[in-house]
């Protein structure tokens, strides 16, 4: 009980932005980071810079790379990511490639984080959204090199160049970046952490078959490669042409608790977009948009001991695509600000499982599913002094089909209303309504285990949307010493699909859902060169009961969590930071479907940024100082993890321990 109160007492006054990326200015509404490039320098890794820098993100750990991210305990469909407006999905159905991993830090200028359901321009909005805008061409000649080095022979490197003239404005972007095995508090590698769960379970057989073999237990975590390009085109003095092409490449990629690696993981991003400007006096902008994207994911047993047995020598080689178009079109009448849009997508989702040796055919995972919409949406904002206020509505048409099983048609009316009132120059609050829907993905509709015989699915053909009907209050606070953001939510979900543990037919249900909390951040400037940043959230999710289930607490639920970060500015700007992660005891947790209890844990940060001139600056940080042994990612069924033994404990993965790294940034 006492360690319980002295980890409540520290995280209450924790903090927001360890050093891995900044804020501008509070915005009461959502949240937004800036300069991503140029901080979140310990690896490419979005999930693991977001989950540090926003208290309402939690990260689930899935490899050394490739982390996905929760916002509010939801993930997967539940929230919208997009890329300078192009919508990205993952091919993984045990999300070894969320949509964030397909794009990369370094490539990345600034992200918008919305917090509940209030983004009516993107398909899927349903409790959150993370708006990704990459760099952007200049016109003058730029350049920049970044040189990365740490602990587990981490190695990156990358460069960006771009340039143009007042009609064309071209960037080039590429990186690449590879590491060893992470340790985790204890000293044991990936592997090692395999190796002790088979340890403990000597007469389980998947706790030993997923044993890495022995020429592979100190291959590489993962190596990965990125290329972006873009060019911009000024056709007259208010229209622009924008072509944008990314390239994703990962290979070998390890996923420790998992059953199966990742032999590679390929995607690409095309983004064609026209934008006139000015069109009269009320008609400010039309943009048209078009995009398109694809992965291509096999996972297989291939590095582990189960493969030996030719019967286990499988892949589920999986491939998504992805292509869409969106009208925007932006008015201000009357002060009135206006937009209308159409917005269109279609993906499709395919899988096969064969022997990985003899290719032979073992079946389809996902057979060929298509996800089929078309949305109008509308936003209108007015400011009456000190006042905003903000409507904003859509409508969804969505059809998805399957190769043989039933096809399933949704239609959804989503809405807001916010607004944001000026107390005075220093204080704001904030009051949001909203309603918002997202449909089952194929996954949950149609998916097949390699168990299942027949047409038996995993997946529930027949399950509705979900629904979140959501009130968030915020108050903001901007003073010349301190400022503060306080915001809290209630959310009801209808129909949320949520997975029954052990079910190989049919394990997908609607139940409703309620989850609600809220989030702290804050700076404080003690002096011009000394300030500290604080931030922490909590929240509670109750549901209701599974068929033949008695628990309601529901999952991916993390306690209550924060940050707290000591920074000093010096010479030419260089900052040094010392940074406190810490999270109370998971102890509300969802047990019937293979989540357990986590011990509290606190971790201690160091980085040094220092500017020599405008044109180099030299980062060393310390990530886990101190190397604790602990886990922050719990293990609800929804993701295939290993499990361990008779008792159906689940293995958890440890964070890494200590990590040293390094980093060189050069402009010119």
């Amino acid at each position: 009980m006492t360690k319980k109160i002295i980890t409540l007492s520290i995280i209450t006054s924790t903090m927001m932005f360890a050093a891995e990326t900044n804020l501008n200015t509070l915005n009461v509404e959502s949240t937004v980071l800036t300069e991503v490039a140029q901080n979140a320098q310990q690896s490419a890794d979005l999930g693991e810079a977001l989950s540090i820098s926003v208290p309402s993100i939690d990260m689930s750990r899935r490899s050394g790379i490739a982390n996905d991210v929760l916002i509010r305990g939801q993930k997967r469909d539940n929230i919208a990511v997009s890329v300078d407006g192009t919508k990205v999905q993952g091919a993984c159905v045990n999300r070894m490639d969320p949509p964030i991993s397909h794009i990369i830090t370094n490539q990345i200028s600034d992200i918008e984080v919305i917090e509940g359901p209030y983004d009516v321009t993107e398909f899927g909005t349903l409790s959150g959204g993370i708006k990704i805008k990459t760099k952007q061409p200049s016109k003058d000649l730029k350049g920049e090199i970044n040189l990365g080095y740490g602990a587990w022979n981490y190695m990156k490197a990358g460069a960006t160049a771009s340039g143009g003239n007042d009609t064309v404005r071209v960037l080039i972007s590429a990186s690449t970046e590879s590491s060893d095995q992470y340790k985790d508090g204890n000293g044991d590698t990936l592997a090692g952490q395999i190796q002790n769960n088979a340890d403990a379970n000597p007469t389980d057989t998947t706790a030993t078959g997923a044993v890495l073999k022995a020429e592979y237990k100190d291959m590489k975590a993962y190596t990965k490669s990125s290329l972006m390009a873009k060019m911009f085109v000024n056709i007259t003095e208010d229209q622009e042409l924008r072509l944008g092409y990314t390239a994703n490449r990962s290979e070998d990629v390890l996923y420790a608790n998992s059953k199966m690696d990742a032999l590679w993981d390929d995607s690409n991003i095309y983004n064609v977009e026209y934008h006139i400007n000015n069109l009269s006096d009320a008609y400010k902008n039309l943009s048209l948009q078009y995009y398109a994207s694809d992965v291509d994911h096999p996972m297989a047993t291939t590095y582990r001991v189960s493969s030996n047995n030719p019967m286990m020598d499988n892949t589920n080689h999986l491939t998504t695509a992805m292509q869409g178009m969106k009208l925007k079109n932006n008015f201000l009448i009357a002060n009135y600000k206006l937009l209308v849009g159409l917005d269109g997508s279609k993906r499709n989702w395919d899988g096969n499982y064969y022997n990985t040796t003899t290719k032979a055919a073992k079946g389809k995972s996902i057979d060929d599913a298509n996800t089929n919409n078309l949305a109008v949406f509308a936003k209108l904002n007015k400011e009456f002094d000190a006042l905003s206020i903000t409507l904003g509505m859509r409508y969804d048409s969505t059809e998805i089909t399957h190769a043989t099983l039933q096809s399933n048609d949704y239609t959804a009316f989503g809405a807001n209303l916010t607004g944001t009132y000026n107390l005075n120059e220093e204080n704001k609050i904030f009051l949001g309504v909203g309603q918002a829907s997202r449909v089952p993905d194929a996954r949950e509709l149609y998916f097949r285990s390699v168990k299942n015989t027949g047409t038996d699915t995993t997946g529930t053909n027949n399950l509705d949307q979900t629904t979140n009907t959501e009130i968030d209050l915020a108050y903001e606070l901007q003073a010349d010493m301190f400022s503060m953001k306080i915001k809290a939510f209630y959310s009801m979900l209808a129909n949320y699909i949520y997975i029954k543990k052990g079910a190989l037919v049919n394990a997908f249900s609607n139940i409703d859902a309620t989850v609600y909390g809220g989030e702290l951040s804050a700076s404080y400037y003690a002096t011009d060169d000394l300030s500290l940043d604080l931030g922490a959230s909590y929240k509670v999710g109750t549901r209701d009961a599974l068929s033949g289930q008695t628990g309601t607490n529901m999952a991916d639920i993390a306690p209550l969590r924060g940050n707290l970060a000591l920074n000093y500015e010096y010479m030419n700007a260089s900052v040094a930071s010392l940074t406190l992660r810490a999270s109370d005891t998971w102890d509300l947790y969802d047990a019937e479907n293979g989540e357990q209890e986590l011990a509290s844990w606190s971790v201690l940060d160091m980085k040094v940024r220092h500017t020599f001139n405008k044109m180099f600056d030299f980062t060393l940080g310390v990530n886990n100082l101190l190397n604790t042994t602990y886990a922050q990612s719990n293990t609800y069924a929804d993701l295939t993890l290993l499990t361990a033994g008779a008792t159906g404990d689940i293995m958890l993965l440890n964070e890494p321990g200590r990590y040293i790294y390094t980093n060189l940034n050069v402009k010119f």
